[in-house]
Parts: structure tokens; sequence; C-alpha cells
């Protein structure tokens, strides 16, 4: 009798029968009638003898078809004749002698996660995107082409379960479905990483599945506007990155801007990425989980918030096994400035996307960035505001949520005072809504209010009731806005009234009118409004008042806030000389054209302020530029 294994020179073209040995973890849907396979008794009975062709599948090779007698342990070939309707497998005796055998390996029926039940018993391949070690079994979560679940593995109490598997590996699981606190998880009785060919197999179906999911949605654009229209395919591959962010199971960090417009943007995007999460994972925490919103105070990404941010990455790192976060920054990150922040991330290989409408510096910023979208890289300005784009984006993740987003453009565009084109256009598709022109301003104000007192906190239930997105009381939320817009009226009065008797006044040669104020020695502190606000208000009862072009100057010991309308300032670019001009200023900071706000030295703020005026005096009358929302 001949035995040759499968793969043997020659086996291709090689007649003889073949007898198939079965892995020992194969099942029914392995074997086919007709073939033959290695058996071995496990009973003898007066009507024929029982024989396993693996650890699972056995039956009868009944005494009319036995050419020879066997006992337990006996091995022979056999012939696979029926598979009952009741699973009972009837065999021959094969009666082979001169055969080659090919091993099989057993192909499990593959369970997609999206459709797993509890309950049953199952196998999934995908990609491990977390591992959490608890105090009891390790927590794997694992990602296919349908969503992630997770899959607890027990050794030990508090020791990793199968230590040798890594994020980013493709891998087997069997186990039993179960409700674990009201989540989907899978109790994991084996677990085994795939290689060769049956890894790139898997790896190719998910990153083709991967790719398709993450392809943004198409959506109309709410207002018809060339301008904007330079940006879209910008914003959509911000919105593939982020759903492909979600796919892989890595958490999102949002940074914006702490006022109306950078509300407007981030609130939008959470609302959408949260249900793209939701709808990915079978965890209902996972939202909570995977994605934070935070705000910024500075117009830039300080070093106090990148150190914040990459310690809570790395601690998530160690605790609870994820990716490091995606980072996301909202009406903030495109400038010079943002770069030593930028610099500390790209230590740990962290994405970062930006999406902004002040000026930028893309030469400093876009070496670091993995997406870019700003009105500026196409010959736009800050008329378009972030907000505006941030709604678009949203609707690109999730479509369904545009119901809620109808009013957020025009809010936005009113919050940053927007010159835009279209304005008329948003506030009308607002009024289709509910919502008139003096509705849409004291929301902006009131988020302004909010964002002041919430200071770094998220605020996320606060802040949804005001602009009404994700708002499930339309009666609190006007409620509220009443509150805190009546609230923030009441407050800016008040300062203005502290600070109008200290107000300077003088003509620059341009003819404009230049107010300066010190908001140090003369505005009430640590309440609102903030500097910048305060600035900004004084700024917009000088220009009602006179109706010519105004620059305001609102300083402090280190700082002073900048607005102009009618003049053409180019406030980064007066920045960057005063930089090099006084020396030891260290002067920095940035904005739009007509707003800002710069820091500097202490004890060199005459020169810095005299040095600015200087250049503000020399600046042309521009009657079609006005400013917008002030930067605190």
């Amino acid at each position: 009798m001949t035995d040759d294994t499968a793969g043997d020179s020659g086996a291709g073209s090689d007649s003889r029968p073949v007898v198939y040995d079965l892995a020992p973890d194969c099942t029914a849907a392995d074997v086919e009638t007709g073939a033959l396979y290695h058996a071995v008794v496990n009973g003898v009975v007066d009507y024929g003898v029982f024989v396993d062709i693996s650890d699972n599948v056995s039956g009868l090779v009944h005494e009319s078809n036995l050419d020879d007698s066997y006992d337990v342990g006996d091995s022979f070939v056999v012939e696979l004749v029926e598979i009952k309707e009741n699973g009972d497998i009837a065999f021959d005796e094969a009666g082979v002698d001169d055969y080659r055998t090919e091993t099989v390996d057993h192909e499990p029926d593959i369970t997609s996660i999206a459709s797993l039940s509890t309950g049953t018993d199952a196998t999934i391949e995908g990609r491990v995107a977390q591992i959490k070690q608890t105090g009891g079994p390790t927590i794997f979560h694992v990602a296919d082409d349908t969503g992630i679940v997770s899959c607890a593995a027990f050794d030990e109490a508090g020791v990793r379960a199968y230590p040798d598997v890594d994020l980013e590996d493709l891998v087997r699981i069997d186990g039993h479905v179960e409700t674990h606190d009201g989540t989907t998880q899978v109790e994991v009785s084996s677990l085994s990483e795939l290689d060769g060919e049956r890894a790139e197999t898997v790896r190719e179906r998910l990153d083709a599945a991967f790719e398709e999911r993450a392809e943004p949605h198409t959506v109309d654009p709410l207002v018809e506007w060339p301008a904007f229209e330079k940006l879209r395919d910008d914003l959509r591959d911000v919105a593939r990155l982020l759903r492909q962010t979600v796919l892989e199971g890595r958490p999102i960090r949002v940074r914006h801007h702490a006022d109306g417009d950078g509300m407007c943007a981030s609130i939008p995007v959470q609302l959408a990425l949260e249900n793209f999460i939701a709808d990915v994972h079978e965890n209902p925490d996972a939202p909570r989980h995977l994605f934070k919103r935070l705000p910024s105070k500075a117009p830039f990404y300080e070093m106090e918030d990148v150190t914040r941010d990459l310690n809570f990455a790395l601690e998530g790192q160690a605790r609870h096994g994820q990716k490091l976060p995606l980072l996301l920054m909202l009406d903030n990150g495109s400038t010079e400035e943002d770069v030593p922040a930028y610099q500390n991330l790209a230590h740990y290989d962290m994405p970062i996307a930006v999406v902004d409408h002040h000026h930028p510096d893309p030469e400093a910023v876009e070496p670091l960035l993995d997406a870019h979208v700003n009105p500026y890289l196409y010959d736009e300005d800050y008329r378009i505001t972030t907000g505006m784009m941030c709604v678009e984006l949203a609707r690109m993740i999730d479509p369904d949520i545009t119901d809620e987003l109808r009013h957020v453009p025009a809010v936005a565009g009113l919050a940053d005072r927007s010159k835009a084109e279209v304005m008329d256009e948003f506030v009308e598709l607002a009024e289709q809504q509910g919502y008139d022109r003096d509705d849409l301003g004291d929301i902006g104000e009131a988020l302004d209010y909010a964002a002041h007192w919430l200071r770094y906190s998220e605020g996320k239930a606060l802040v949804n009731d005001v602009l009404n997105v994700g708002c499930d009381d339309d009666t609190r939320h006007r409620e509220l806005v009443e509150f805190l817009s009546e609230s923030a009226e009441r407050d800016v009065a008040d300062q203005l009234d502290a600070v109008e008797d200290h107000v300077e006044h003088e003509r620059l040669k341009s003819d404009a009118h230049l107010y300066t104020v010190d908001l140090d020695n003369f505005a009430h502190r640590f309440t609102y409004p903030a500097p910048g606000k305060t600035t900004g208000e004084l700024h917009d009862r000088k220009v009602r008042e006179t109706g010519e072009p105004v620059i305001t100057i609102g300083y402090g010991p280190d700082f002073a806030v900048l607005r102009s309308d009618g003049v053409r300032l180019d406030i980064p670019q007066m920045v960057a000389e005063l930089n090099d001009e006084v020396k030891g200023g260290g002067v920095s900071g940035g904005g739009h054209l007509v707003v800002g706000s710069i820091k500097f030295v202490k004890g060199m703020r005459e020169e810095v302020i005299d040095s600015l005026v200087e250049k503000m005096a020399e600046a042309d009358i521009d009657d079609e530029l006005s400013s917008t929302a002030a930067l605190d």
C-alpha cells in the first residue's frame, strides 16, 4: 500500500485516488459524499463499527460493508456514502491500496460581526483594533467589514491572554456570543493569528470593505455658492479620513475655538461622528469612549492643550489598549504658532486634520498635517466660516442629520459677522425651520456666553441644547437661549459702561479713527465678556457711531486685541514684522486680515503698541473690509 502526502512532485498528474486526512477541528461542512477519508475506529458493535474522521465527524460502517474485522484504535480508509437528514453519517470500507493523501484544514462558516446573534456559537475573522487588559479577562476589540465587537478571552485573572497577538493583527476567533452589560460580546474559546494566503485574503477583503464604507455620502449643498464649491473636494477628503478612522477603531479628539463659530463647527461634526461610531460598534458606549471634544481658548494650539491631549492619549493607550487618536482641529490650527504643538504630536505619529478659516501659514503647517481645509488656500477668505464648512462635512459623514443643521450656517455666519454674499439665503433657510434673524443672533450670543463660562469643559448637553442640535426639547432650547443671551447682553452693557470713559481716541493720517483702551485697568476682570469680546463690542459701537473706518485696540499687560472696519490691516503680516522689528518684544499672535490678537513681553508693551499704531497709520482705507468676531 502506498500513502503519499499531497504536495509531492508529480501529484498534479497523479491518477491515484485521493484519501483526505481531516484536521481535528474539521466539521461536517468540510466533507462530501463519495470522498475517501482516513478513519479511526472508536467503537465496535454487533452491526458494524463506529469511526472518526475528525474530532467532530463520526459515523457507522455497517457490517455488510466491512471486508475485515477491526478493533478500537485501528485505522483504515472509508468512503462517505450518505449524510442523513438527522445528521447521521454512513460510511463504507473503501478497500483501496494505492492512493495519495491530502490534508484538509477546517474552513468554518465565518459570521459577520453585524449578524452575530446572542446565544449562538460563531467564528469571526477581523483585525484587532484594541486590546484592553482588565482585572479578569483580556478584551480584544475586533473589526471586520461590517462592524467592531469586543471578544473576552480568559487565561488567569488579570493575566494577558494570547500575549503574542498585537494591534492590527488579523485573527480568527471561535466563541459563544453573549450579552454583557447590554453589549454584544464574544466569549473566546480559541483565537489564532491568520497568516499566509488566508491572511492576505482577509486583509484584501477588509481593506476593500473599509475603503467602500469610508466613502463619504454625496449631498447637495444647503445653499448654492460657487466660492464654497472650491472647498468641497477637500471636505470630502476629511470626511473620508474621519470615517476611515472610525472603521479602524481609532479614537478622535476634537479641539475647536471657544466661540460661536467654533461651536457651530464642532457640534454638527460631533453628532455625525457619534452616530457613525454607534453604527460601526456593537458597544453602545463606544461613542463616549472614542470621541472627545474640547474647546481651546487661544486662537492657536497651545502647548498646554497639546500636553493635556497627548497625556490623555498615552493614558488611553496604556490603560485601555487604544490606538493613539486622530486630532481634528476646527476653527483653529492653520498658523505657524500651531507648529510647536504639532511637532510634539509628530513624535507619536498622531494624525492631524484641520478645518479652519483663519489666515493660514500652509508652508509651516501642512508638512505636519494629514488634511487641511481653508478658504484662503483657494483665494477665498474668512467670510466662509468654519461652521458653514463643518455643516457640510457633518452631512457627508451622516446625511440623516441634515434637518437638525439647516439653521446652523446662519448662526455661524451671524456669530462671526460673515459678509458672505449668500448670508441672506442661509438666514432664509433658517427661517424655514422657525428661526428669525433675532433668534439666530441670540443663539450665537448664548453660545459665546456658555463658552466663556465652560472655559476648558466640553459642556455637551448645554451647548447642544443652546444650538438645538441633538436636543430633544425645543422649549428648553428656546428658554435657555433667552436666559443666556439676555445675561450676555446685560454683562456686555455693564462692561462697556465701565470702559467707555477711559477710551482714548485719535485720527490716523489715513483719516481712520483709532480707539484704544486699557482693559487691565478699566474693564471688569474674570467675568463676561472677556477682553476679546469687550474689544469687539466696543469696536462695533464705534463703527455704528461714526459710520467711518475704525480701528480698535483693547490691551492688557502682555496682550492686545485688534479690530478693524474699513482699513486693510493684514494683522498676520503685521505680527511677523513686529516680531522682527521690536527686539525683545516676543511678539506672537495672528488672526484674519482685520481681526486678531497678539501677545508680547510685558515690559515691552509701550514699544509694541506704538509700533503697531505706526503700521496701522500706514494701512490703506478699504471700505469693503469688515471685521469678524473678536478673538480672545
